[in-house]
Parts: C-alpha cells; sequence; structure tokens
C-alpha cells in the first residue's frame, strides 16, 4: 500500500542519539511513513559510520531530517510549539495523549535519556507503559510505537 503521507504529523526529535543502529532504524521509519525526523547534537556517533549507513541504507533524505547543533538551537526553533517528552520518568501513558499537528516528540539518548534542563523546558512527559522491574524499551520500538499512536489518532 503506498500513501502521500499523513495529512499531519508531529515532529520526532532525538537527542543526542548515541546508538548509530537506532538512528538508522529511526530514519528509516521516519521516511517509510512520511514523519520529519529532527537530530539535536552532538551524537554519539558520525553519520557516515559504516553501521549507520548498513541500517540506513538509500532511506536517508536530508530534506525530511533536520539537525539542530545544540539543544539551545532547538528549543529556540520552538517557541510556539508543544514539545512531548517521552521518558521512563514519567507516570502518564501516551496511551490517553491527544497528539496536535505542530508537536515535537522528543527521545532521550540510549544511555542517559535527557538531563534535568531538558525535563524543565518540555510541555509534556509521557512514557510507555512496560511490565513491572523493566527498565527500557528499545529506542527505535520507542519511535515506532509512539508514531504508531500518532498516525491511527490521525486516521492513516
Amino acid at each position: 500500500m503506498t500513501h502521500k503521507g499523513p495529512k499531519f504529523a508531529p515532529k520526532i526529535a532525538l537527542y543526542q542519539p548515541d546508538i548509530p543502529q537506532n538512528t538508522a532504524s529511526i530514519i528509516r521509519t521516519c521516511s517509510c511513513l512520511g514523519i520529519m525526523l529532527e537530530i539535536i547534537e552532538p551524537c554519539g556517533f558520525v553519520i557516515n559510520d559504516q553501521k549507520f549507513k548498513r541500517v540506513v541504507m538509500d532511506y536517508y533524505d536530508a530534506k525530511s531530517v533536520h539537525f539542530y547543533r545544540s539543544s539551545e538551537d532547538f528549543f529556540a526553533s520552538k517557541r510556539n510549539t508543544r514539545i512531548i517528552l517521552m521518558t521512563t520518568k514519567s507516570k502518564k501513558s501516551y496511551k490517553e495523549f491527544i497528539f496536535k499537528q505542530n508537536d515535537t516528540v522528543l527521545f532521550g539518548r540510549e544511555s542517559l535519556g535527557v538531563p534535568t534542563s531538558v525535563h524543565k523546558k518540555v510541555s509534556h512527559r509521557l512514557t510507555i507503559p512496560m511490565m513491572n522491574k523493566k527498565r527500557s524499551l528499545n529506542l527505535s520500538s520507542s519511535v515506532s510505537i509512539v508514531i504508531s499512536k500518532i498516525l491511527n489518532q490521525i486516521n492513516f
């Protein structure tokens, strides 16, 4: 099945991602579903890394991936935008949340999440509920789960 892309879709943002395979997988997912991806640098790898290239293949499109040099640049560009942070440090589930057209859904680093300063700058903090005693899902899986919810809300 092919499509022209969603009528609207919030953007997905990655805060200083540090695993190239996860980032490449997320680029592929966003590319296939017509979702804009934003990456807040510095990354924990080089975009020309072989592991990255092996996973991203020909799905990388500079028009659908935007890089920010720092979190300050990212937040400065989002002054009139809701930023929703996906975090394990929230009790509010993403399942009941209503996403809006201009939202940006932010995901933290695989190794460290985001610093407290970023937590303070976001509009909402949501979590993906998991079984007890489980720390977290893979970043790429988490992004896919949230994108699925968003696309379901807009009747994709």
